[in-house]
């Protein structure tokens, strides 16, 4: 039995700027049209999964990490910087797998990056 991965959630407290971080960052269409401004996220992709952005509950909210498909790990982990990201790990080609990278968005959320 598959278990796929169906759903992301990003949780900050500062859901607009988190908004903002990827819809610039990978082009995602958000939509924070109803009543929690809870940011229903599109990727645009068709291999793609929904998900969500919205604030954090509690003190200590756990973060989640997800890998987002890139052609250029180096050009997106630079404009992830240039939105107030930090890169965590460089790019780095993994024994017998793929290209991947990591990098912390403005809340320090740790996203991974795998090159398409």
């Amino acid at each position: 039995m598959a278990h796929p991965v169906v759903w992301f959630e990003v949780n900050g407290k500062q859901k607009d700027t988190l908004f903002e971080f990827y819809a610039k960052l990978f082009d995602w269409k958000i939509d924070a049209e109803n009543p929690a401004r809870y940011g229903m996220v599109q990727t645009g992709g068709e291999e793609g999964i929904p998900g969500g952005i919205g604030a954090e509950r509690g003190e200590a909210w756990p973060s989640v990490t997800f890998y987002v498909e890139s052609p250029d790990l180096k050009a997106s982990l630079s404009r992830a910087e240039e939105l107030g990201g930090k890169t965590v790990i460089p790019p780095m080609q993994m024994k017998s797998g793929p290209e991947l990278a990591l990098f912390a968005d403005p809340e320090g959320n740790l996203i991974g990056l795998v090159k398409s």
